[in-house]
């Protein structure tokens, strides 16, 4: 073995939450950009690492009718943001390969929320290697 080599350990799933003040805004945002993806990150309690409290929006954030680009450089330095919230007006809440791709290289847990035009929604969460995972509302 190495001496640099990171040990291997086994993947241990992270039981999530969210507030639900904090999915109805993300519904809510979600809503108001249609036709448009609505994109934003994710933000946890300081205290309780696993709950979702907040939404960052960046500053640059391009949403267009098949996409939402980041600009993560414009991201402080915060390491209470753990992943990606977006829309997709499509009303498909399944990662694309794009939404895998950002998925593997920035934060742990992502939401996608699927927009219908008569404004109802339905959202799944994945992890990081694009598996679906549960998320408590609180």
């Amino acid at each position: 073995m190495g001496l640099f080599r990171r040990k291997k350990t086994e993947y241990t799933p992270v039981q999530w939450k969210i507030t639900q003040k904090c999915l109805d805004l993300i519904f809510e945002s979600s809503k108001s950009s249609f036709p448009q993806e609505f994109g934003a990150l994710l933000r946890v309690d300081r205290v309780n690492k696993t709950t979702i409290i907040e939404v960052v929006l960046l500053p640059g954030t391009i949403s267009g009718d098949s996409h939402a680009i980041f600009h993560l450089h414009m991201l402080p330095v915060d390491f209470s943001v753990v992943g990606t919230v977006h829309s997709h007006p499509s009303s498909i809440a399944r990662p694309s390969e794009a939404d895998l791709d950002l998925f593997s290289h920035f934060g742990r847990i992502h939401i996608i929320v699927g927009v219908t035009p008569f404004g109802s929604v339905s959202w799944k969460a994945y992890d990081y290697m694009g598996h679906e995972v549960s998320i408590e509302i609180i």
